[in-house]
């Protein structure tokens, strides 16, 4: 089933980009030049190798994906993104989903009615914002189901919105269900939390704030955030707020336009920062950098 699926979206693509399909949040891409990891902030995607690999860095730690695992992101995360390996002899190829947060919620409550609320295990075992999953059969006949509807305007308008509810539904039950579960679902406190931090991230949001929004104590909050997202709720911040400036330096702003919209009041502490962060500038990295459209 893999290869239908890669053969549909190879006769789409001969060249190098991001297509839309017709649906909503659904795209197809091709890399055919390495890419270096670089800042970058994935909002709640899923993204589906079906050539190639593809690389990102949370805090650290590198997760390293191809057709064996589709990589699931069930809120917005500061993260590194590359294709190191992409070549025109073994193209980077496959499908980038963006999550319908409203849908997401309405499944995942859904499926909460039936079977009950999602039960945490032990606290090594958290589910994480980020996370790899190998394909099911299910996940595989819906994206299969999906792409299907090719470039078909009619059976896309009618048919696009059901299908994608179905892969939703898919993911749900598949081995990234878990997070997505706790994101979308009863106790989806922390998503919360960091959507509102994203709507943010140009004011001064505290801590407390943002436990208060959530309604929990600074310690529980702080407890639980690290659990999900493996970084403070302090690191993080910073993380979201560098990464977001440096696709904005990235993208032709300036150094002081790119602090101020993420925050910063004073542009020396942004530079240092920056620099600790990414060993460079921001001028410097400026500079080292070309536009270079992410397919995250």
């Amino acid at each position: 089933m893999k290869q239908k699926i890669k053969q549909l979206v190879e006769r789409r693509m001969p060249e190098d980009g991001m297509l839309e399909t017709g649906i909503k949040g659904v795209h197809l891409f091709k890399v055919t030049h390495a890419i270096p990891c670089a800042p970058a902030v994935y909002e709640p995607v899923l993204v589906v190798i079906l050539n190639g690999r593809k690389e990102a860095i949370l805090d650290g730690d590198k997760y390293v994906y191809d057709n064996s695992q589709y990589l699931c992101c069930s809120v917005s995360m500061p993260v590194e993104a590359g294709t190191p390996d992409a070549s025109p002899e073994n193209p980077l190829l496959g499908v980038y989903i963006s999550l319908d947060t409203k849908v997401m919620t309405e499944l995942a409550i859904e499926i909460e009615s039936v079977s009950g609320a999602v039960k945490l295990p032990k606290s090594s075992l958290q589910p994480q914002g980020l996370s790899l999953a190998n394909w099911d059969d299910g996940f595989s006949d819906a994206l299969l189901r999906l792409l299907q509807l090719g470039d078909d305007k009619e059976d896309t308008a009618i048919l696009g919105e059901s299908r994608l509810r179905e892969l939703y539904y898919a993911v749900l039950k598949g081995e990234a269900g878990l997070s997505v579960r706790r994101a979308f679902g009863i106790g989806n406190e922390i998503a919360r939390s960091i959507e509102y931090l994203s709507l943010n991230l140009a004011k001064s949001v505290t801590i407390d704030e943002l436990a208060t929004h959530v309604g929990m104590s600074r310690a529980v909050f702080h407890r639980k955030f690290k659990q999900a997202t493996r970084m403070s709720p302090i690191q993080f911040m910073k993380s979201m707020r560098l990464n977001n400036a440096a696709m904005k330096i990235a993208s032709g702003k300036n150094v002081s336009e790119a602090a101020m919209a993420v925050g910063y009041v004073s542009s020396s502490q942004f530079s240092r920062e920056f620099k600790r962060v990414y060993g460079q500038s921001p001028k410097q990295w400026s500079q080292s950098k070309q536009l270079i459209e992410n397919i995250a």
